[in-house]
């Protein structure tokens, strides 16, 4: 017996068939002419399931079901697009293992990228998304009408302290959500605990004063053994939302955190780690790694970078962010688009005209820049978005 006949013996007899016959479907773009092409998709197929020789595969279950399965491959200006299905249940329902499948190995080899993703009824009964939403978060700072603004504590070395008296005229200024900087995490100089409780503190202390709802939103990306306590932390000392980078710490952590019953607060996820995925012809989408995947995780709000910033999306980058977050996707809440990255005031009237009344304008140096007065610099941002959203 060769070691063909081998395997095929073998597997015939340990090969355990599931009932489920629901798949899912992925878009891949792929470089080179229509061969290549297809022979990238092939490799997809094999890759991204069973990751063995195909033709010691038998026909049957495995080769019927657990292969990928290229359903469309077609040329559209000058680029191939594949779509390929895979089965649920090789996901296990679960969240990473779905990644895996979508773009695990395969994301080590040049000329793909991951497009677009539609989750099978199955899948999404059990990936229900975001606990809040665009109407769940308008609710936490009462603002039903218009776009929601956002800044970050920042710079990193200031004490708690400094960062909760920059809170406090963040939300005297009418700002409604107010976040920790991304690299805010437990440094010695404005450690977790003392931060958070100086922060919250600070903000309620404003909303008494003006009978505003700002919001703090403290950063609990952390090591993962950490990534809980600090949000139950954050819960316990009054914080309204929470922001998390699911690049760092995963996006089943941040998952973990959207369904937590103990937690229930808004999540704002945050782009950093993931960028190299998004920036050229190889990776992910923008629209499903700062859309589709957040929202799949839990997320109610999530950040990427503004075109015309300081990084290099373009504006039909960002337009195709806000579908992928608000578009019908089962029965998923939709999200808010947070663009940021350099956004100054002086761009607000071109960016209301893409994005419209649902979304948070989050500014960060640009508000200390109008004036020397933090206040009225936080007025004079709401004024000049409420001018254009009217």
């Amino acid at each position: 017996m060769n070691s063909k006949e081998f395997f095929h013996e073998f597997i015939a007899a340990h090969t355990v068939s599931c009932d489920s016959t629901e798949r899912m479907f992925a878009l891949y773009r792929l470089a080179g002419d229509e061969q290549q092409a297809r022979e990238r998709a092939a490799d997809i197929c094999i890759e991204q399931t069973v990751e063995f020789p195909e033709d010691l595969i038998p026909d049957g279950f495995i080769r019927n079901s657990v292969f990928g399965r290229i359903d469309r491959l077609e040329k559209k200006d000058d680029v191939h697009y594949a779509l390929i299905s895979f089965s649920v249940d090789i996901t296990a329902c679960e969240l990473t293992q779905l990644l895996n499948v979508l773009f695990g190995n395969i994301s080590l080899k040049p000329g793909i990228r991951l497009e677009h993703v539609e989750l099978s009824p199955a899948l999404l009964k059990i990936f229900t998304g975001p606990g809040f939403g665009i109407s769940g978060l308008r609710n936490k700072v009462h603002r039903q009408i218009g776009p929601l603004l956002a800044t970050a504590l920042k710079p990193m070395g200031l004490s708690s302290k400094g960062l909760a008296e920059l809170a406090y005229q963040f939300a005297l200024g009418g700002i409604d959500i107010i976040k920790d900087d991304h690299g805010l995490t437990n440094q010695p100089f404005a450690r977790f605990k003392e931060r958070v409780s100086c922060c919250a503190e600070s903000i309620y202390n404003a909303n008494a004063k003006t009978g505003g709802n700002a919001i703090y939103a403290p950063n609990i990306t952390a090591p993962c053994d950490e990534i809980l306590a600090r949000a139950m932390l954050a819960k316990e000392y009054g914080a309204g939302a929470l922001l998390i980078a699911p690049g760092l710490v995963g996006f089943d952590a941040m998952r973990m955190i959207a369904a937590h019953e103990k937690i229930q607060l808004p999540l704002i996820a945050h782009p950093a780690f993931v960028g190299s995925f998004a920036i050229n012809q190889n990776g992910i989408s923008p629209a499903l790694l700062f859309g589709t995947l957040p929202r799949i995780a839990g997320a109610d709000a999530t950040i990427y970078p503004n075109f015309g910033g300081r990084f290099s999306f373009s504006r039909d980058e960002c337009a195709a962010i806000v579908r992928a977050c608000t578009e019908e996707f089962g029965s998923m809440r939709p999200i808010f688009p947070t663009p940021g990255g350099g956004m100054t005031m002086e761009r607000i009237p071109d960016m209301a005209q893409l994005y419209g009344d649902d979304v948070i304008y989050l500014v960060g140096g640009g508000l200390f820049r109008h004036s020397d007065d933090l206040v009225e610099n936080c007025r004079y941002f709401r004024k000049l978005i409420e001018s254009q959203h009217t």
